[in-house]
């Protein structure tokens, strides 16, 4: 009975559809009323290596980013490209992805092409200056087929007006009868299930409860449907037939995983497209923001994100950051990277709670990576990528931006107010939303010592006023001194742990308990901050007992950290350097590492990485000292055993050289897997044969240690500089995508390649990675002024 009221339905729609003057929709297909095949296929992330990022530039008002109708809506729109395609776009908070992908898709007669199929691409900036630098993060992407059948060019950018991710798409084919489709398979409210979908006369819609998207274009849809994803989306009907003999009007009462496709129109020379993929909490509100926008138009809307006339657009974000013509002449590239790392760190911040910073626009390995629930990735804020994001914009003249981040801190510190917190307060959270909503709760010590050094560097640039950091003092920043000192009980959703500092519960790869060198730099460094704040705060007690408690800590690194009787065996291995970290406080004892990432632990003595480096750049150790130069050898040896190996030289493409690449650290598994190519956890976090790959700030943190090294030596000449930057800052540029977005992880060449990646190409971890762009805006301006920007002159005259 329900299968023959259905049919008689679906023909009374067909009828209603075809006599509708609001809605040209092709009578050709049958037309269903509800699909089937809830709820679709398993939904998954999308492709992490993004070669484009953007969102609106939005000015901030006294701080924040005010909503109100006075000063104009705050677009909280963002979006990611992979591969080509539009993928992950988010609106609320910079978390909430609301779709997967959305793909356009070419009919001829005989063949069926979608973005995702392999295609030859390639991504620039709609809008630079003259010297090809970008200045605003809109993007045009060209996709051509391999068989010459035809071109797509997508412009992609967004409202700054609006809700609105807004998309022309230009289509170019010598062939007759072929048809252009879009497809878009929405992930609302940050999961693959639980969506439901329909056709309007006003365009394509679906909705989580009260979270709505909608689909419009400048010219009706020829075709409309709605479907469960790898089930009824009509790709499939499309790619076997060319065509779609049945169309769906709804997905019916059950959720899923859901698709929205369309039928664009027929398509020849230079055909032209104008796309809105609009966002609100109704039906009715999106529909309102996608008819806005292309009401507009493409050439305003594209004017006034970039900031061309009265708008305020990204344009006016760059002329804002006075250093940033300086620091070109540091670059190797004439300041393109520097102007997309500028614009790239800006757009990772969100849009509700202004100041909060997060990791990555991405899903590591998302792929592979389920979507059943809602997942943040790297969308988060930890605060040791916080704070290497937040001295960037110091660097490159954003104060504004380093000072909001700054007073945000105060969200994620550990207080008697923090949900379900039973210890002790004063420590920063490992991982949060945006909002503060707990999501990991380790306690890392770096991170509780860096927002009191962000502090003193804010107030040493009069960005911070002293009676500003008189009260910070009091209300954030000796809770978490006194934390360093006293250490205390975390005990909070699963942490029950005893912190007795210097000793961390996790290093800053968050892996592993004990003594670190570059959380116990961060430490002291954070201490001797502090004290410098007391004292200009009062309270010359608590100024003397940070100090000595940073010289007690100081005075135990070596004895603590530095083997020597290190077993490494190599050409280069002396037995004397620094170990990765210790549970124990012997450096020469045989202790073994946890394991961790499908890797079995190792004699700690075996373990290096370049945590020793960040003694020097916070003042901690001189470049020169002998614990810091003996360790140097075994940290650039190749000739080590792969596994326990952490330097890798890479030559540039232009045969000018070379430059160097490093691993975190020695057994790392937090990577793709070298016996089988897997993407990282996709057998499960702890598959045995993962391999962690090289990381490209670590070649700007070798690049800092380099002008160390030369002012401490007296040898930091135009010669030694030029050299610098033709090695150091080059490199990192060599690691930027065609679209200059840095990764977290780049190809080193090891192991089974499955993906195809080329020799430091980014892999599919997390592209672009905010640390990265920060550590390179940082060398360039470490190179620029002659000394190390994140040096810390008061920890030196501190220790001496």
């Amino acid at each position: 009975m329900k299968k023959i009221n259905l049919i008689t339905a679906s023909f009374i729609a067909l009828g209603l559809t075809a006599c509708s003057s609001e809605q040209s929709v092709s009578t050709t297909a049958l037309t269903q009323i509800s699909a089937p095949g809830a709820p679709g296929v398993e939904p998954f992330w999308a492709y992490s290596g993004k070669t484009g990022i953007g969102t609106s530039y939005e000015q901030y008002k006294a701080g924040h980013y005010d909503d109100s109708a006075a000063t104009g809506k705050v677009s909280k729109v963002w979006f990611s490209i992979a591969k080509g395609m539009i993928t992950e776009t988010m609106f609320g908070l910079i978390h909430q992805a609301q779709i997967k992908d959305m793909q356009f898709v070419v009919v001829g007669k005989d063949f069926t092409v979608t973005e995702n199929d392999d295609l030859d691409v390639s991504i620039d900036y709609l809008y630079k200056d003259e010297a090809g630098r970008p200045l605003s993060l809109a993007y045009k992407v060209v996709s051509k087929d391999k068989q010459g059948r035809f071109s797509l060019e997508k412009h992609i950018f967004t409202d700054p007006n609006g809700q609105t991710l807004f998309v022309r798409s230009v289509f170019n084919t010598d062939l007759e009868g072929v048809k252009a489709y879009v497809n878009v398979n929405p992930y609302i409210d940050n999961n693959g299930l639980d969506d439901f979908a329909k056709v309007t006369d006003k365009g394509l819609v679906a909705w989580q409860d009260d979270n709505f998207l909608s689909l419009q274009a400048s010219q009706p849809f020829k075709q409309a449907t709605v479907g469960f994803t790898g089930i009824s989306d009509g790709l499939k009907e499309l790619k076997m037939s060319q065509s779609l003999g049945t169309t769906y009007q709804n997905t019916g009462e059950q959720s899923g995983n859901v698709s929205l496709l369309a039928e664009l129109g027929d398509i020849s020379t230079n055909t032209t497209f104008d796309l809105a993929l609009s966002f609100g909490q109704s039906e009715a509100a999106s529909l309102k923001e996608g008819q806005a926008s292309l009401s507009q138009g493409y050439q305003k809307l594209l004017d006034a994100y970039n900031g061309k006339g009265d708008a305020i657009g990204w344009q006016d974000y760059l002329a804002s950051l006075e250093p940033l013509s300086t620091l070109t002449s540091s670059t190797a590239d004439n300041g393109k990277l520097l102007y997309t790392s500028a614009m790239v760190l800006k757009a990772q911040e969100d849009k509700t709670h202004a100041g909060a910073l997060i990791a990555s626009l991405s899903n590591p390995w998302g792929e592979t990576v389920s979507a059943k629930t809602g997942s943040t990735g790297y969308k988060a804020v930890w605060v040791r990528d916080f704070y290497q994001v937040a001295m960037a914009f110091m660097a490159m003249g954003d104060t504004k931006t380093a000072k909001t981040a700054f007073e945000y801190l105060e969200k994620v510190q550990v207080t008697a107010r923090t949900p379900g917190n039973g210890g002790d307060t004063g420590w920063f959270l490992q991982k949060t939303h945006v909002d503060g909503e707990l999501e990991w709760v380790g306690v890392q010590l770096d991170q509780t010592a860096m927002p009191i050094m962000l502090a003193w560097k804010l107030h040493q640039a009069d960005v911070l006023s002293d009676q500003e950091l008189t009260q910070w003092y009091g209300k954030m920043l000796k809770p978490a001194a006194d934390f360093l000192v006293d250490g205390g009980l975390a005990k909070i959703l699963w942490n029950d742990t005893q912190i007795t500092p210097p000793a961390t519960q996790q290093e800053r790869w968050e892996e592993q308990n004990g003594y670190s060198p570059s959380t116990t730099a961060a430490v002291v460094a954070g201490l001797v901050t502090a004290a410098d704040i007391a004292r200009k705060a009062g309270d010359t007690k608590n100024a003397v007992r940070y100090l000595e408690t940073a010289k007690q800590y100081n005075s135990e690194i070596e004895s603590t950290m530095f083997t020597t009787q290190g077993n490494l065996k190599s050409d280069n291995a002396d037995g004397e350097y620094f170990i990765r970290i210790g549970q124990d406080k012997d450096p020469n004892s045989s202790t073994t590492l946890n394991a961790n990432n499908g890797r079995d632990g190792f004699d700690k003595k075996q373990i290096l990485d370049g945590g020793f480096l960040e003694l020097v750049r916070y003042g901690v150790r001189d470049a020169l000292a002998p614990s810091i130069v003996k360790t140097l050898p075994e940290y650039d040896d190749e000739s080590l055993i792969d596994n326990l190996q952490v330097r890798y030289t890479f030559n540039f493409a232009d045969g000018s050289g070379s430059f160097p690449g490093y691993r975190r650290y020695g057994n790392d598994g937090y990577g793709e897997d070298e016996v089988t190519g897997n993407n990282y956890a996709e057998g499960g976090n702890n598959t045995p044969g993962q391999r962690g790959r090289v990381w490209p700030f670590f070649t700007g943190e070798r690049g800092h240690y380099e002008i160390a090294a030369a002012n401490a030596s007296n040898s930091l000449n135009a010669m030694k500089q030029n050299t610098i930057k033709n090695t150091y800052v080059k490199g990192m540029e060599a690691f930027a995508n065609e679209g200059m977005m840095l990764p977290e992880q780049v190809w080193d060449g090891v192991g089974n390649n499955k993906a195809g990646y080329e020799l430091g190409e980014g892999t599919n971890s997390a592209t672009p990675l905010a640390w990265t762009h920060a550590e390179y805006i940082k060398l360039l301006r470490s190179l620029s002024d002659k000394h190390v920007w994140d040096h810390y002159p008061v920890v030196e005259d501190a220790l001496k």
